[in-house]
């Protein structure tokens, strides 16, 4: 395995473990609780393939539900999807320098669009009281992205000048 390829493996370990993290920080909501895990994995993009950044969010979904001990049992999987496509269509937007568009693009599609299948599985209900909810916690972790990102993208660009 090549050096790079192994430091990407790494980077993706080490966010996926910062989102454990977050996955233990709770935000009290209406209908369940709502996790810091995916500010790692969307802050990642900065530094990793949308793919990778993608997968890093995948292993914090599935840690934070471990910690609420898998309230919607095997449905994590659909959400675990979802959490890969938002923070991968974030990785790419972010990529192709639409810096403004990837913040409201990311609160819809995980606040609003991603509770979507829930409304037919479980219930109209369900959905329209995880809209109560969701959007803010995405919000908390989407501000903390915003707040981190700069900072962070200015380190990586430093780093990247050294090396070549």
């Amino acid at each position: 395995m090549d050096r790079q390829r192994l430091m990407k493996l790494t980077l993706t370990a080490m966010v996926a473990a910062i989102c454990a993290v977050g996955a233990v920080i709770k935000i009290p909501t209406f209908i369940s609780t709502a996790a810091l895990d995916s500010a790692p994995a969307f802050l990642s993009a900065v530094f990793l393939s949308p793919v990778l950044a993608g997968v890093a969010g995948v292993i914090g979904h599935f840690i934070s539900a471990l910690t609420t001990g898998f309230p919607f049992g095997p449905l994590h999987i659909i959400i675990a999807v979802e959490m890969f496509i938002v923070v991968w269509i974030f990785g790419v937007m972010h990529k192709k320098g639409m810096h403004f568009w990837k913040w409201p693009v990311a609160l819809i599609l995980n606040g609003v669009v991603a509770p979507l299948p829930f409304y037919f599985i479980i219930s109209p209900a369900f959905y329209w009281t995880s809209l109560t909810s969701l959007p803010l916690a995405t919000l908390i972790n989407l501000v903390i992205v915003a707040i981190v990102m700069p900072i962070l993208s200015k380190v990586f660009v430093r780093k990247e000048g050294r090396v070549h």
